[in-house]
């Protein structure tokens, strides 16, 4: 069952905290991984959380004898797969630090609670992987996943741990595999434009270590995220209208399979018509079908000339129309942003820039090319504008305050996380539309948002058709809760009424599973399910996301 976890979790704890009755003792091995701990009270925040998340653990650890499967599930043709038994979790975590070391797998509270909730999440669940896995290379991996192929462990890729759908909860316990030590720049090739990386690498420090040779990785979304995960919900970010998303910047894969195999998709020249694109199979795929281990990117050339500028509208929908008609008019612009006045009064609030802007509709244009093309671009766009009763143009006057501008939306989500009460969740989720529908179901949705009352905002990457709603309210509130899910669902029914979808970039996870299904249908999800059980057949990947186990 879903749940908000800080109120929820902490009354499913209190009996116990009363009562004191419960201890646990760390081994050697996982105190390895905390070598300068200093002690502390044993019922810290983070482990009352973990306590409670466990409750749900235990039906899947000790709810049963030892070598009783924990699910059965049907498939079609073959034997009903069933999930490690106690016994066979405790076997499994044995023989994979007798093969990797004992620092390479930990059962530490601190580590299972972050491994398995996220303040970022819409959604969290009360459960928490068993173990979580260390990797440093793709062998390491394999052996991972032979191990847990062999006692039918299910598998949770785990890489910047900032998705906002439980992409990466363990709804089936299991092992989280964290590729925190694969986070190495294997090969740059500029003269090809090409960088081969592992997939712990942060997109935001690899342009930093490439940027002398003159290339850049465009593809930005939010500042934690890393490779690994951008390719596991095929991510896009604000230069998406310009550059494309993360399924247009790949070029190759290397993937270790549920068995242990490794395999590549491709070779490394930027096109290939040879059998099946098995690389874009896997992007997207959040880890359901393999657990990426080497990404191949493409690259491309750092533009002679940037602008930055800021233009306020009167309303959300005026804003919303200009970004259509820019789109319409095809001017290339590299990013263009919207963001409504509560979220321009977040940025006030967090102190992002030096100026205080005006809260009001907003949106944030980024032009690149040569000089003489930014500088046509941005005449046009100011026409278009001006049509749609914008203000002035604002223009950020050099390099580093372009870069302060653009970083403050960015940031934007985490500014408003930072604004938070004791007891307030954020719930932020995104949906995208044909670019012609965009005015209307952006009008719709921020009237509907506005009516409940709370502090709550749109943004968005406006001119790919792609926006987001983020709403603060109250944990401890059930009728606030149910009034919040309420407005999000209702947007994303009114996004798939208009043909659009129920995310953009944030990916499935468990937070869109039913929403998937009425945006593609029961024939089309069963395809999807087909494609797993060849490549997974025990649904050992990341089990439970995108989709329901079969039953």
């Amino acid at each position: 069952m879903f749940r908000r976890p800080a109120a929820r979790l902490r009354q499913l704890a209190a009996p116990f905290l009363k009562r004191g009755a419960l201890r646990t003792q760390t081994s050697g091995a996982e105190q390895a991984f905390r070598p300068n701990a200093v002690p502390k009270p044993f019922w810290s925040s983070s482990r009352v959380l973990l306590f409670t998340a466990l409750t749900g653990t235990t039906t899947y650890f000790f709810g049963l004898n030892d070598d009783t499967p924990r699910f059965q599930l049907p498939w079609r043709g073959s034997a009903r797969p069933r999930y490690a038994s106690k016994h066979e979790m405790e076997k499994a975590i044995q023989e994979l630090r007798f093969a990797l070391g004992d620092d390479a797998i930990s059962t530490d509270d601190d580590d299972l609670l972050m491994h398995g909730y996220s303040e970022w999440s819409s959604i969290n669940i009360d459960q928490l992987p068993v173990a979580v896995a260390y990797p440093k290379c793709t062998d390491e991996v394999s052996q991972i996943a032979k191990i847990c192929h062999k006692y039918k462990v299910p598998m949770i890729p785990y890489s910047g741990g900032s998705s906002l759908e439980a992409n990466f909860s363990a709804p089936y316990g299991g092992m989280s595999i964290d590729f925190s030590f694969m986070d190495s720049i294997i090969s740059l090739h500029a003269d090809d434009m090409d960088v081969v990386v592992q997939p712990s690498v942060p997109w935001m420090s690899l342009n930093e270590e490439i940027k002398d040779s003159g290339l850049f990785f465009p593809v930005d979304p939010g500042p934690s995220a890393r490779i690994g995960g951008m390719v596991g919900t095929s991510c896009s970010g604000t230069n998406a209208v310009r550059y494309g998303t993360m399924k247009d910047w790949v070029i190759n894969l290397t993937v270790v399979l549920a068995d242990g195999t490794i395999i590549k998709t491709r070779r490394r020249p930027r096109k290939s018509s040879a059998g099946y694109n098995l690389t874009n199979l896997f992007v997207g795929s959040e880890g359901t079908l393999g657990l990426v281990t080497e990404i191949t990117l493409k690259l491309t050339v750092i533009p002679q000339d940037t602008s930055v500028a800021v233009v306020t509208f009167p309303t959300i929908r005026d804003a919303a129309a200009a970004a259509s008609r820019v789109m319409r008019a095809g001017i290339p612009v590299a990013a263009m942003e919207i963001m409504d006045e509560v979220q321009m009064a977040v940025i006030n609030k967090a102190g992002s820039t030096a100026k205080k802007w005006k809260e009001v509709p907003t949106m944030f244009f980024k032009f690149s090319g040569t000089k003489a093309g930014v500088q046509e671009n941005v005449r046009l766009v100011k026409a278009i504008a001006r049509g749609h009763k914008s203000g002035d143009f604002e223009f950020a006057v050099d390099a580093e305050e372009q870069k302060m501008l653009w970083s403050a939306r960015k940031e934007s989500l985490w500014s408003m996380l930072a604004l938070r009460k004791e007891g307030d969740e954020v719930w932020s989720t995104d949906v995208a539309v044909p670019l012609s529908r965009l005015p209307d179901i952006i009008e719709v949705s921020k009237k509907e948002m506005d009516d409940l009352g709370l502090f709550a905002s749109i943004l968005g990457h406006i001119g790919d058709g792609n926006f987001h709603e983020s709403i603060m309210y109250n944990s401890k509130d059930p009728k606030e809760r149910a009034a919040v899910e309420k407005c999000i669902k209702d947007m994303v029914d009114r996004a798939l009424e208009m043909e659009g979808t129920c995310t953009g970039e944030h990916g499935v996870g468990l937070g869109k599973k039913d929403s998937l299904m009425k945006e593609l249908g029961l024939d089309t999800i069963n395809v999807m399910k087909n494609i797993k059980g060849a490549l997974d057949p025990h649904w050992l990947m990341n089990p439970g996301k995108i989709m329901d186990l079969p039953s």
